[in-house]
Parts: C-alpha cells; sequence; structure tokens
C-alpha cells in the first residue's frame, strides 16, 4: 500500500504508546476541493489535522505520525472517553460534504480506507466496534462521514460494527425514548440525558440513523431506529 507523506504542523508533540490508540474516527473534509482541504489541515492558523487524508483517486497521503496526536476530533466523548484526539488515528476522506454538494464516497477511495483501516486495526489491535465516525463521538457540532459512508460494506471486513435483524423481537415497550437512550448509552453515545427530553436529542437521534440506518435521517425514534438500537446492545 503506497503513502505519500505532506506533514502538517498541526500535532501536539506528545508521543504516546500503542496501546494508547484505541479508535479510528472517520472523517469527510466537507470543503470544495482536495486543495483547500491540504491547505487547511497543514495551515497552523486552523489548528486542525488529521493522520491521513484519502481522495477521490484513492491516493493516500499522510499528514501526522501515528505517535502523534492530531487534531482532528475535537471536543468529543465516547464511552469514558473525552477529547478522542488522545486515544485515535483520524482519516479524513476527500468529500464536498453536506455544504458543498455531498457526494457518493468513490469505490478506490473506500477499497484503500479498507486497506488502511486493516492494517491499523491490526497494527494496534483496535476492536471492531471502534470504527467510528466523526459524528458519532461529536453529535451535537458534527455530521460526517453522512449517510453516503458504506458503514454497513466496511462492518463485513470487520471494520465497524453492525446489527443483525432479528424477527424474534419483542416490540413492546412503554417508553421507546427512555429504553432507546439507554441503548445508546450502552454503545458509547454521550451528549444526553436519558430520563430527561434535550433540544439536542434529535442531532443524537440523527447521528445514529446516518450511521446504522442512513435512508432514514429524520431525528426521531421511530420503531426501525429502536429496534436496531436493541439489535446491536442484546
Amino acid at each position: 500500500m503506497k503513502i505519500l507523506r505532506d506533514f502538517s504542523p498541526n500535532y501536539t508533540k506528545v508521543i504516546r504508546s500503542k496501546a494508547e490508540i484505541k479508535f479510528i474516527i472517520i472523517h469527510y473534509t466537507g470543503m470544495q476541493s482536495e486543495i483547500e482541504s491540504l491547505k487547511r489541515l497543514k495551515n497552523p492558523k486552523h489548528k486542525v489535522s488529521c493522520h491521513y487524508l484519502i481522495n477521490r483517486k484513492g491516493k493516500i497521503i499522510q499528514l501526522v505520525r501515528e505517535k502523534n496526536v492530531a487534531w482532528h476530533a475535537g471536543k468529543s466523548r465516547w464511552k469514558k472517553f473525552v477529547n478522542l484526539n488522545n486515544n485515535s488515528i483520524g482519516i479524513e476522506l476527500v468529500n464536498k460534504g453536506h455544504k458543498y454538494g455531498y457526494q457518493k464516497f468513490t469505490n478506490i477511495q473506500i477499497r484503500n480506507l479498507i486497506k488502511l483501516c486493516k492494517n491499523l486495526k491490526k497494527k494496534y489491535a483496535i476492536k471492531t466496534e471502534n470504527f467510528l465516525g466523526h459524528s458519532d463521538i461529536s453529535p451535537l457540532r458534527k455530521i460526517d462521514p453522512g449517510e453516503k459512508f458504506p458503514w454497513k460494506k466496511l462492518s463485513h471486513l470487520k471494520i465497524g460494527q453492525w446489527f443483525k435483524d432479528r424477527t424474534n423481537f419483542n416490540r413492546n415497550s412503554k417508553n421507546l425514548r427512555l429504553v432507546f437512550f439507554k441503548n445508546l448509552r450502552k454503545l458509547g453515545y454521550r451528549y444526553f440525558s436519558i430520563n430527561k427530553k434535550n433540544y439536542s436529542d434529535k442531532k443524537v437521534i440523527k447521528s445514529f440513523q446516518q450511521h446504522y440506518l442512513p435512508k432514514n435521517v429524520t431525528g426521531k425514534i421511530d420503531r426501525k431506529t429502536y429496534e436496531i438500537s436493541h439489535f446491536l446492545t442484546n
């Protein structure tokens, strides 16, 4: 696997151990071009970066060494982890994103992402369920990599968690919201209260749907959304 190097000055100089790297976080660049994306990721003024960028033609560029902390996740939480920059490797996929004309990820882009993820998984013993999207760990701020990212396809290769439909599921629940958010908490999602409705609930639900129900991103806990949360946690 060919990897080009074009290093960014935007990273924390502290060297971390291999054991500290527990997550792979997938992003899209959300800018109008690859050139603009690289400029931003390398500009000290913007204070953002990633470990790897994969362009539309599948070219992989390393911007930060894996042993260093790149500034890709920002304010984020997952399970007991806060500020996931410290414990993750960030991968950016060149895509204009929702603001500039959200594109389908290219086949070669995803193929090379899979190769990279397989290598990183083996190197750092990363758990299957610890491949996440930026929106999973920062649902109030981010919506990438979005509903066009092929999580289901990657899950077949043990890159990211998926669910199995079960016909014997007991569908009777008096409080869908309560049970749904209990399930999300088990999975690792944060930024909500289990017992109290909040204005942020819709963003968290949308984040979950973008990952697991991409054709129905409504921000509402419908029956299918609720069932998927159950299948993932039971």
